[in-house]
C-alpha cells in the first residue's frame, strides 16, 4: 500500500461498494461531509472523530525566520495552522495492535 493515496473519488468508490448508495449520491455523501468538517475548522472549532482523531485549528504568532539561502531575517505573519492529533484507536490499529493493549 505504500505510495498510494486515497482520494475523492476512491472514497466515494467505497462508499458505493460498501453502502449501496448510487454512484452520484455516494460522492454528493463524501463531498458534503468534507466540506462540513471544512467549513467547522475555517470557523476555528475544533473536529473530533470518535476512534479516529481529532482536528484543531491553532493559532501561530508572527515571529521572525531566516531566509536559508541569504541569511537574511524576515518576519512571518500570524497564521492559523490545522493539526491533526490521532486516537490511540488509530495509532493502535496503525501499528497492527488492539487500543486495549496500550495500557
Amino acid at each position: 500500500m505504500a505510495g498510494k493515496t486515497v482520494t475523492r473519488a476512491d472514497l466515494s468508490e467505497a462508499v458505493y461498494q460498501k453502502v449501496g448508495l448510487s454512484r452520484t449520491e455516494s460522492a454528493e455523501l463524501v463531498e458534503r461531509v468534507l466540506g462540513e468538517i471544512c467549513d467547522t475548522l475555517a470557523a476555528g472549532e475544533t473536529v473530533k472523530l470518535s476512534s479516529f482523531g481529532s482536528f484543531i485549528v491553532r493559532s501561530k504568532g508572527e515571529r521572525v525566520g531566516r531566509n536559508p539561502k541569504t541569511g537574511v531575517e524576515v518576519p512571518i505573519d500570524p497564521r492559523r495552522v490545522m493539526v491533526f492529533k490521532p486516537s490511540n484507536v488509530l495509532k493502535a490499529h496503525i501499528n497492527g495492535e488492539t487500543a486495549d493493549s496500550e495500557d
